[in-house]
């Protein structure tokens, strides 16, 4: 990869994440450094000659998206973005991320390596949802779609299919359908396994399911998963995608989840580690030594 490939750069916030005002700064100011032009998807006061574009303009008007945030501000651009082979770099703002790894420490070496070609690309896959057999998705995950019950502590009932074939009925809180991307979010807080990025799977993971000899079960990212309520529920459910505001559910209702047809293309340092990172945020123990 030649130096300075990446000429026109998206900047990707959402109007909800906290305090961003220091980062956006001191990431517009380095990108200016180096001549490169700048865009934005949303406008802010302290910087006020951005450009502002929507995010759909982004393929057409930027080579590299970076997000400023964290996690949550990285699944928002996947999402915006899939499909358009537009790369995307995150710089976190807060804790530590899954995704999200340049940190404002260490942000103008991290950014010029990657802005000099040293990285490595990181296509992670993307699921959906439809509602009662629609053509359309309701919606597009990176993470997990999510049908629980809503605003009851009524557990809800329903059946699942895969692929045509039955595979159980069950009454729960709910049942997470998450990607490799999100068997450490919701996925693993149910129990489920923690998948590597690179599988090709999907983890189904009951949320305090009423049976206790229920298990997680992990299946081939083909499949096609289907969730129908029963008719006897006496709770509202809903079903949520990625965590964001989800559609409410009626008894009888049904829920169709596979594999979005396009991918998300992430920029990683050419050092990037995983393992650390799942060693730091899960709090695992070092190597001992003798």
């Amino acid at each position: 990869m030649k130096k300075n490939t990446f000429k026109r750069i998206g900047l990707f916030i959402r109007k909800d994440d906290p305090v961003l005002e220091t980062a956006l700064i001191q990431v517009s100011e380095f990108l200016n450094s180096r001549n490169l032009q700048i865009f934005s998807n949303e406008p802010m006061s302290f910087l006020p000659g951005l450009e502002v574009i929507s995010i759909a303009d982004f393929p057409l008007k930027c080579d590299l998206t970076i997000a400023i945030g964290g996690d949550g501000t990285m699944l928002s651009a996947s999402r915006a973005l899939a499909g358009t082979e537009l790369p995307i770099v995150g710089v976190n703002v807060g804790r530590l991320g899954f995704l999200a790894d340049v940190i404002l420490n260490n942000l103008q070496a991290q950014l010029a390596r990657i802005l000099d070609g040293q990285y490595r690309h990181d296509r992670r896959f993307l699921i959906e949802a439809h509602l009662n057999s629609a053509e359309e998705p309701i919606s597009i995950a990176m993470n997990d779609v999510v049908i629980h019950s809503y605003q009851s502590l009524h557990m809800i009932e329903f059946e699942t299919h895969i692929n045509g074939r039955f595979l159980n009925s069950q009454r729960a809180d709910g049942l997470v359908i998450a990607t490799p991307t999100g068997s450490t979010a919701y996925a693993m807080s149910a129990g489920g396994p923690i998948l590597d990025v690179d599988l090709d799977v999907l983890v189904l993971a009951s949320v305090c399911p009423h049976t206790l000899s229920n298990r997680p079960l992990v299946i081939a990212a083909s499949s096609v998963i289907d969730i129908t309520l029963s008719e006897k529920n006496i709770t509202t459910a809903m079903v949520t995608c990625d965590g964001r505001p989800g559609h409410l559910l009626e008894p009888g209702d049904s829920i169709r989840i596979l594999r979005h047809p396009n991918r998300s293309d992430l920029l990683h340092l050419e050092d990037h580690d995983h393992y650390s990172i799942l060693r730091a945020k899960l709090e695992w123990g070092r190597k001992l030594t003798c």
